[in-house]
């Protein structure tokens, strides 16, 4: 299945955060935070088309904690997201 965003929204794949504290105590769900990094899949068409898009596919990004609205897909979550919510992109370092 492809799912292709309209408008300016993308399609974020989850990035988990780590369910182990770095002393290795395991951290239930209930006490995990809603996770706020992703990888960009796929991005809708800006209304403007002479504009260079901010993000593209392919970048890992942080976003909002409570955005978008989450979908799921063979098992695996996805959130859609508003350009709006996406708070910045990761870069990695050089």
């Amino acid at each position: 299945m492809k799912i292709e965003p309209i408008g300016e929204r993308v399609l974020v794949e989850v990035l988990e955060e780590a369910s182990q504290t770095p002393a290795g105590i395991i951290l239930p769900e209930t006490a995990k935070e809603k996770p706020q990094r992703g990888v960009v899949l796929a991005v809708g068409e800006s209304e403007y088309e002479d504009e260079e898009p901010q993000i593209k596919v392919g970048d890992k990004i942080i976003f909002a904690k409570y955005s978008g609205t989450e979908i799921e897909i063979d098992g695996k979550e996805y959130l859609i997201l508003e350009m709006s919510d996406i708070l910045a992109r990761i870069k990695e370092d050089e």
